[in-house]
């Protein structure tokens, strides 16, 4: 079992624990993912190292809920346990020799994305981060974001923050007066696909973190292959981070809507049953 020291909610879907995994982390880098079991019967849900910190021996995880799995999770707080965590596992980000940097987080992606800014701003780099969030009230990590940045953008679909606009907007603007050696794009893949097609033109390397439908972490089930250049990748074991300008993006997204009716009702049964707990009290 594996202790949950801190429990912080950032909005009602969006949720941060920190847990002690000594050996994860001991060896957790940027861009790497853990596999957390909440209970023996739990399923599988692979989840990116947001930080980590050797010292301690602690490792810290954002989440979203949106089916049973994370609910459950989503439902735990300190001083509880979850059973299992496996890790780290993916290939490490490749960030040296990178000089000035744009970094892009979508959302919950800015989860990810906030570990490869930290690194890279540790390591010397210039680095810029563009944030996009729907609206002000989903905003998570942005003084954490500001303190490893030389430039922080967030920006909102709806303006609720004072900055409305598209990150693909802001780092268009960015790209007509940067040289950047990088882009790291990090989010949904609707977002992370226009990244692409923005920097393109530029001829500026994107990198992209791909988390694809994902059962065992370790590249045997096959459920997480995404396409790169033509080939088929497992982003298990050969990523998740790609080449993004290879990245066949409309394959990625058909795959991960293939179990969207069946999360759905799997959440809405675990919220059933919620409830009849809570009446037969």
């Amino acid at each position: 079992m594996y202790r949950i020291v801190e429990a912080q909610r950032y909005n009602p879907q969006v949720k941060r624990l920190t847990v002690e995994a000594p050996r994860v982390a001991r060896r957790a880098r940027p861009g790497q993912f853990v596999m957390v079991r909440v209970d023996e019967r739990g399923e599988r849900i692979p989840l990116t190292i947001a930080d980590s910190d050797a010292a301690s021996g602690r490792v810290t995880i954002i989440f979203q809920e949106v089916g049973c799995s994370t609910a459950m999770l989503g439902a735990l707080e300190a001083g509880d346990a979850v059973a299992d965590i496996v890790g780290p596992l993916g290939v490490p980000s490749h960030l040296e020799g990178l000089g000035r940097v744009c970094v892009v987080g979508g959302g919950l992606g800015c989860a990810i994305a906030y570990p490869q800014a930290k690194a890279l701003f540790g390591m010397g780099a210039h680095v810029d981060i563009i944030a996009g969030f729907r609206s002000a009230s989903l905003i998570f990590l942005e003084e954490e974001m500001r303190a490893v940045s030389h430039g922080l953008t967030v920006c909102t679909d709806d303006g609720s923050n004072g900055c409305k606009g598209l990150v693909t907007d802001i780092l268009k603007a960015a790209l007509e007066k940067t040289d950047y050696d990088a882009v790291i794009a990090i989010g949904p893949l609707v977002m992370m696909k226009f990244v692409c097609l923005t920097t393109k033109p530029y001829a500026v390397p994107t990198i992209v973190s791909m988390n694809p439908i994902m059962v065992d972490g370790t590249g045997m089930c096959g459920c997480c292959r995404v396409t790169v250049g033509g080939e088929v990748k497992f982003a298990c074991v050969d990523g998740p981070d790609f080449d993004g300008h290879l990245v066949d993006f409309d394959e990625a997204m058909r795959r991960n809507t293939i179990y969207r009716a069946q999360e759905q009702r799997s959440l809405q049964d675990h919220i059933c049953r919620g409830e009849e707990r809570l009446h037969a009290q």
